[in-house]
């Protein structure tokens, strides 16, 4: 009788526990589900105060490492994305993101923007050469660009060039764009001159 009181009673903790791992586990899908609904909102609302009031790095959240610099727009692929500041995975997580070592956007130099392949910079397999692109700073100016190249390089082989004389954008992301598993050598690189400028890098 003893030993099956303790059997019951261990059953009964046994179940209290897969059920509170099993609201804890919902409880944190739910909050991954909510953060990617909420954070393209207050990026947004960010960007929006930046070009209201000029003053720069307005983050979207007190924590965040990153806030946007950018706005980028493909008109006829139906392109908006925002840039942000730095491309870590936290950043790329939310956005395509300016390298910090590149040139800052619209400052006459080459910018690196880079975007993963499956999410935000997936449209890069669909731009061709020729196509237009918009980039509006946090000033509220508009630039407008245009595709010159599309290569593969293999980043373990190849330097990209980052030449702060030319102004420029590169696109970059991780090729193929169809690839099972992350993290291979291979980058897509798109680049992008000021409209009807020649390609010098």
């Amino acid at each position: 009788m003893f030993r099956l009181k303790v059997n019951r009673r261990y059953g009964d903790v046994i179940v209290l526990c897969l059920l509170l791992l099993g609201i804890q586990q919902l409880s944190s899908a739910a909050l991954i589900q909510a953060k990617a609904r909420l954070a393209p909102l207050l990026i947004e609302k960010a960007w929006e105060q930046t070009l209201r009031s000029g003053a720069p790095a307005v983050k979207p959240w007190p924590w965040a490492d990153t806030w946007p610099v950018g706005r980028l727009r493909v008109e006829a692929l139906d392109v908006d994305l925002l840039v942000l500041e730095g491309d870590s995975g936290n950043a790329l997580a939310f956005g395509p993101g300016r390298a910090l070592p590149s040139a800052e956007l619209g400052s006459g130099g080459t910018a690196v923007i880079g975007g993963h392949r499956d999410t935000h910079f997936a449209f890069l397999q669909q731009l061709r050469k020729g196509h237009l692109l918009q980039l509006q700073l946090a000033s509220g100016e508009s630039l407008e660009y245009q595709v010159q190249a599309l290569r593969i390089v293999d980043a373990s082989q190849v330097q990209l060039p980052v030449n702060t004389a030319v102004e420029a954008l590169l696109l970059i992301t991780c090729y193929p764009f169809d690839a099972l598993r992350a993290g291979g050598p291979l980058r897509y690189v798109v680049t992008v001159l000021p409209k009807d400028a020649k390609l010098t890098i």
